[in-house]
């Protein structure tokens, strides 16, 4: 009975945890982290796995950390620059984001973007993230960024 209890307590903090908060200006919050709304995602995004969801989400939100981190699943091939572009190809006329679906099929670019927002929480800077990028994923491929 105690051990229920326990299991009952950690699964309820665990779902307020996962379920995060929501921000005035469209955007939601996860763990503290700046997310775009799940909403103006393409269908298929929002049918992926939740760690892939969020990986968009953070993408489409953190353009200024995104475009600054590699990726190294060999995307550079099809015209990407940074981690950012395996989400993001655009924003139309309006800044409505375009997004990409290339990182729906793509583990790398999600890994890369998970351990992004791993060390953005540990409060880890741009740089520091783009040399622990590079020194783990660099074993894959080559770089999309110089």
């Amino acid at each position: 009975m105690k051990r229920l209890s326990f299991f009952l307590l950690f699964m309820s903090v665990l779902a307020g945890l996962l379920a995060g908060c929501r921000s005035g200006e469209g955007e939601t919050q996860v763990h503290d982290l700046r997310m775009a709304p799940l909403e103006g995602t393409p269908i298929e995004v929002q049918q992926a796995p939740a760690v892939v969801r969020q990986a968009y989400q953070f993408a489409a939100a953190n353009s200024e950390i995104m475009t600054q981190i590699p990726c190294y699943c060999g995307c550079g091939a099809v015209g990407h620059t940074s981690n950012y572009a395996c989400y993001v190809s655009g924003t139309d006329a309006s800044g409505l984001v375009q997004y990409d679906l290339h990182a729906l099929g793509c583990s790398l670019c999600v890994d890369i973007t998970l351990d992004v927002m791993r060390m953005l929480r540990q409060g880890k800077v741009t740089a520091e993230m783009r040399a622990f990028i590079d020194a783990t994923y660099a074993q894959y491929g080559p770089s999309n960024m110089p």
